[in-house]
C-alpha cells in the first residue's frame, strides 16, 4: 500500500489528519473475513448467498478489497478509519447470480439513509451469463442510488485492451469507473494491458480515472495473513478510499461533485491512455 499511495500522491492528506473517519461505505463482493487489520472497521454484514449471520469470505476477493479500502492495522488502507458494510453477493468461486446482486442493491436502496451510506464499492466488474435485461436492471439500480447521493465506484473489468471492453456496470454514464494505470507488464497471471477500455455505447470516456491495480498486497481470508492480487478490482477501492477522505473533509459533496473534482485533479499523463488521468489524492483534497 505504500507503493500505491506514492503513485496516487496520497501523502499530504494523512499528515493533515484525513483518514475517512466515520464515512460509511458498502461493498458488494465475496464477503469479508474478520482479519485483525479490518475487523474494527466492519459495522455490518449481510449474506445474500448462504444467508449466514456472521462475517465470512470463502473466496478471498472481498477481504482483499476491504484491506485496500480501509485496512487499519499493519496494513493501512486508503481510508483506515472508514466504516464498512459488507454484502456477500458472490460465492466461493467468485460467481454471481444477478438476482442476488439486485437483492443486495434493493437492500442498499432501502437502508442507505438509515445507515448513512455515502459510497458503494462494486469491484465485481461483470456478471458472467447476465442477459441484456439483467444488465440494464443492475445499471438502473446503481444510477438510482447515485441520484440518491450514494457515490458508485465500479471496476472497468479485465478484458482490455480492446476498444469497448468496459464491463457492466462500469458502462453507466453516471458511475465512476476505475481502470488500472499499471497494467502494461503485470506478470504471468494477467495479460498485458488487461484494463478495460472505452468508449461505451454512449460514446463517453471510460474508465474516467486510473489507479494502481497490479500486484497489490492486501489482506488474505485465511488467518491474519497477506496476499498479492491484480486487477481493476484492486484499483477500484483505491479511488473509493480517496472519496472517503474527500467526504470526511466535506460531507456535503454530492456524487456528481466528487466526480467533477476527480476530473479536475487527475494527473493527465501519457500512461493514462484514454481516461481523464491517474488519481491524485493530495490534489483532489486541495480542490475540496
Amino acid at each position: 500500500m505504500d507503493r500505491v499511495k506514492k503513485l496516487v500522491h496520497a501523502q499530504g492528506v494523512y499528515r493533515q489528519g484525513y483518514t475517512g473517519k466515520n464515512v460509511r461505505i458498502v461493498m458488494l463482493d465475496t464477503g469479508v473475513f474478520l482479519h485483525r487489520d479490518i475487523k474494527a472497521n466492519i459495522i455490518g454484514f449481510k449474506d445474500f448467498i448462504g444467508y449466514r449471520a456472521n462475517c465470512y469470505d470463502d473466496n478471498g476477493h472481498g477481504t482483499h478489497i476491504a484491506g485496500i479500502l480501509c485496512g487499519n492495522g499493519m496494513l493501512k488502507g486508503m481510508a483506515p478509519q472508514a466504516q464498512l458494510i459488507a454484502l456477500k453477493v458472490l460465492d466461493k468461486n467468485g460467481g454471481g447470480n444477478t438476482t442476488r446482486v439486485l437483492d443486495a442493491l434493493d437492500w442498499v436502496e432501502q437502508n442507505h439513509e438509515r445507515y448513512h451510506i455515502r459510497i458503494l464499492n462494486f469491484s465485481v466488474g461483470f456478471l458472467p451469463g447476465a442477459g441484456d435485461r439483467e444488465q440494464k436492471q443492475i445499471v438502473d439500480k446503481l444510477e438510482k442510488l447515485w441520484d440518491e447521493r450514494v457515490a458508485i465506484v465500479t471496476a472497468a473489468g479485465n478484458n482490455g485492451p480492446a476498444s469497448g471492453s468496459i464491463t457492466v456496470p462500469g458502462i453507466s454514464r453516471k458511475v465512476i469507473t476505475v481502470g488500472a494505470c499499471d497494467d502494461q507488464h503485470p506478470g504471468a497471471r494477467m495479460p498485458d494491458n488487461y484494463s478495460g477500455q472505452g468508449p461505451t455505447a454512449c460514446c463517453i470516456v471510460k474508465p474516467e480515472i486510473l489507479a494502481p491495480g497490479t500486484n497489490i498486497i492486501s489482506l488474505d481470508n485465511r488467518g491474519n495473513h497477506y496476499i498479492k492480487k491484480s486487477g481493476t478490482s484492486m484499483a477500484t477501492p483505491v479511488v473509493c478510499g480517496a472519496l472517503a477522505l474527500a467526504l470526511q473533509k466535506n460531507p456535503s459533496l454530492r456524487p456528481e461533485q466528487l466526480k467533477l473534482k476527480l476530473y479536475e485533479s487527475a494527473e493527465n499523463l501519457e500512461m493514462a491512455k484514454a481516461a481523464w488521468g491517474i488519481l491524485n489524492v493530495d490534489k483532489l483534497l486541495d480542490l475540496i
